[in-house]
């Protein structure tokens, strides 16, 4: 059968027009005046030399060279060779290049970089009283230090991350760092209490970027399968840097004085950033796609200019500018806060707030209560809080594992075919149930820990049991924080770092309040009454859960029908991302090629 080429040049209908006679002629006689193998070297030089005609007759530099045909045939292709050709066409292009080993070797890496979070709150715990009495004021003045670092705690991300996610992870990575470099050497030297307490805001400012911006970097490499291991990586420094903190914290404070912490900050930040601006590739699938597009060149890393690509590059050299992911241009500083507009991410961000406000009430006031009943000095109270972090830690790879196994378990189940490194559509996938049937067991169990280890500590038993509960609510909340995240980021996969931002928005205003009453709380109500409050709003409010669970796809159906009708009019704001995107949503100004993504 003879093989049909489709002129399908657009400046045919242009008037005036008339292709070129000439080169219909010379490709319509190919068949007697080449040999069988001459025809197929041919095919491609004939289709070049119409669409050459074609530019030179917009130009102007061609006239009236006569009709170019509609329908040219060849008939020296085998049908066989086309027929091989289109079958190798692959049917989609892998979500990402990267080998397994770099994969985790990023994920980790920007898990280092979330630690300086919070580390930084939790350090700064044992040196309280040194620094009220250093600098003439009151423990009182000194703890609205610690509530005005959890506000900016959760404002500063929706800013950061937005930008991420329409410029790439790598600048919003040196800005953070940058930020917390300088506030860090400010906080070491100052000798004020304004100074204290402005730095402390611009502190935690530079530094809270860098946990949505982990999140989103799990995104960016990890398909919804194969998330739940991922992001149990990520989350290692987040959930180390609360246990870590209080014993660097404390023996730097003891022998060396409390500017110390600061100054261990500097040279611990300036050592990390450093890393991250050599080693870490830049992976916002808005400017690499699935890691095949080369960056521009000021968005690459040291390690890249030197000339040393990845390998995965060096196997897919081919740049596959057809998986960038469009999305907004301009940054909005206002688009995490517009993501809550949605009801079922407005319920995960309620519920995920509370939980974790139950559990920072835990930490903040952990120093006092085992320095009240236990007369602990500094460094044995930065110890005790090395279970929680041991049971965060150990929840990564037990929760993760087991929300990858129930995603694949309810794919089968609902059947969704999961092929390894292929993103999962779910449009048509209640993801809401492979999700939170791993969550809401997990905050139940944690309900029960946290009454038990109030109670434990309300009656002075051995020191064994309030460690023992403290590990075991770290491991339950943490496990449930990481599979909220998760959620979160499965339903807004265009935009991770701004709903992960949301999401820490959330969290940190209603932490700070919780920080703000628990001391007060606990001295008129105890410890065991104000742990079982805890436990109690954590039940009352499950319903929230309980509602995406059971209605969380069905509303996301119909938010995605009245989307298409044009009648939401936050449609391009907070609408979720987590479908395949559309054809019509494919990137218009895609490259030619790479001289012309260097360009940009």
């Amino acid at each position: 059968m003879p093989a049909v080429v489709h002129n399908t040049n657009e400046n045919s209908g242009l008037p005036g027009y008339h292709g070129d006679s000439a080169a219909e002629e010379h490709a319509t006689s190919i068949k007697d005046t080449e040999p069988d193998g001459g025809q197929h070297m041919k095919l491609e030089e004939e289709i070049t030399t119409i669409t050459e005609v074609a530019a030179r007759q917009q130009d102007g530099k061609t006239e009236n060279p006569g009709p170019i045909p509609e329908t040219v045939e060849i008939t020296g292709v085998p049908a066989s060779a086309a027929a091989t050709t289109d079958a190798n066409i692959p049917t989609g292009a892998p979500y990402c290049i990267l080998p397994e080993c770099e994969k985790i070797f990023i994920i980790l890496l920007v898990s280092f970089a979330a630690i300086i979070s919070p580390i930084s709150s939790s350090i700064y715990f044992p040196a309280l009283n040194n620094i009220a009495k250093d600098l003439n004021v009151s423990i009182s003045l000194i703890n609205i230090t610690i509530t005005t670092y959890l506000i900016f705690q959760g404002i500063a991300p929706s800013f950061i991350a937005n930008f991420a996610d329409t410029h790439g992870r790598r600048p919003a990575y040196l800005i953070c760092f940058a930020v917390y470099l300088a506030a860090n050497i400010g906080l070491a030297v100052q000798d004020t209490y304004a100074s204290l307490l402005v730095l402390r805001c611009l502190q935690s400012s530079g530094s809270s970027g860098t946990i949505a911006l982990g999140s989103a970097v799990v995104a960016d490499l990890s398909t919804r399968a194969e998330r739940g291991k991922y992001i149990g990586y990520a989350s290692m420094g987040v959930t180390l840097g609360p246990a870590l903190g209080p014993i660097i914290g404390g023996l730097l404070d003891h022998y060396l004085g409390w500017r110390a912490v600061f100054w261990f900050l500097v040279v611990f930040s300036g050592v990390l950033g450093a890393v991250i601006a050599i080693v870490l590739p830049e992976t916002c699938r808005a400017v690499v796609g699935n890691g095949s597009v080369p960056a521009a060149r000021w968005n690459r890393s040291g390690w890249e200019i030197l000339g040393q690509k990845w390998g995965a590059r060096k196997q897919n050299p081919e740049p596959d500018y057809h998986t960038i992911e469009k999305g907004r241009r301009r940054p909005n500083p206002f688009a995490s806060a517009l993501i809550a507009t949605d009801k079922e991410v407005l319920l995960i961000l309620i519920y995920g707030s509370l939980l974790y406000s139950g559990y920072m009430a835990v930490l903040s006031t952990l120093t006092s209560q085992l320095q009240s009943r236990f007369h602990f000095n500094s460094i044995q109270i930065g110890l005790c809080y090395l279970p929680v972090g041991i049971g965060s830690l150990t929840s990564r790879w037990t929760v993760g594992r087991i929300l990858d196994w129930n995603f694949r378990r309810e794919a089968q189940r609902q059947g969704l075919p999961i092929e390894k490194n292929r993103q999962q559509d779910i449009q048509h996938f209640n993801i809401e149930v492979a999700r939170l049937a791993v969550t809401i067991p997990l905050v139940y169990c944690a309900c029960l820990c946290i009454i038990a280890y109030g109670w434990v500590m309300e009656y002075k038993t051995a020191l064994a049991g309030p460690v023992v509960m403290l590990f075991f609510t770290g491991h339950l909340t943490s496990g449930a924080f990481s599979s909220l995240s998760t959620l979160i980021v499965d339903l807004n996969r265009q935009s991770p770092a701004t709903a992960v931002a949301a999401n820490n928005l959330f969290r940190c205003l209603l932490g700070a309040g919780a920080v703000a009453i628990a001391n007060p709380l606990i001295q008129r109500i105890g410890i065991g009454w104000t742990a079982t409050l805890v436990a109690f709003l954590w039940v009352v409010f499950s319903p929230c859960m309980w509602a995406v669970f059971r209605w969380g796809h069905q509303w996301r159906e119909e938010e995605r029908s009245s989307n298409e009708k044009g009648a939401n009019p936050l449609e391009n704001l907070s609408k979720h991302v987590g479908e395949a995107p559309s054809p019509k949503e494919v990137p218009e100004d895609i490259p030619s090629g790479p001289a012309e993504q260097e360009k940009k």
